[in-house]
């Protein structure tokens, strides 16, 4: 199966298989060739990230009313 594009992943899919990469570097087992491959793979999905982290902050700054002065809060998951 063909690996998808890093802009069709979500942020999550893209951070699993960057971490998944860094494992696979790090272990030291992968040839030269496949060591490109999967560096090109990472730079690639590290740059989708990217983008949709900015998109993710330009949408908060919107509802927030572009007011940088706004005072930002500490998210609790907890709440019922």
């Amino acid at each position: 199966m063909a690996a998808k594009k890093p802009e069709n992943l979500s942020f999550e899919e893209a951070l699993d298989e960057l971490s998944q990469i860094v494992v696979q570097m790090e272990q030291g087992e992968l040839s030269l060739e496949q060591s490109l491959k999967q560096f090109e793979r990472g730079i690639s999905l590290a740059n989708a990230s990217s983008g949709k982290l900015q998109q993710a902050e330009q949408k908060v700054a919107i509802l927030m009313g572009n007011d940088s002065q706004a005072p930002l809060s500490n998210f609790d998951s907890n709440l019922d």
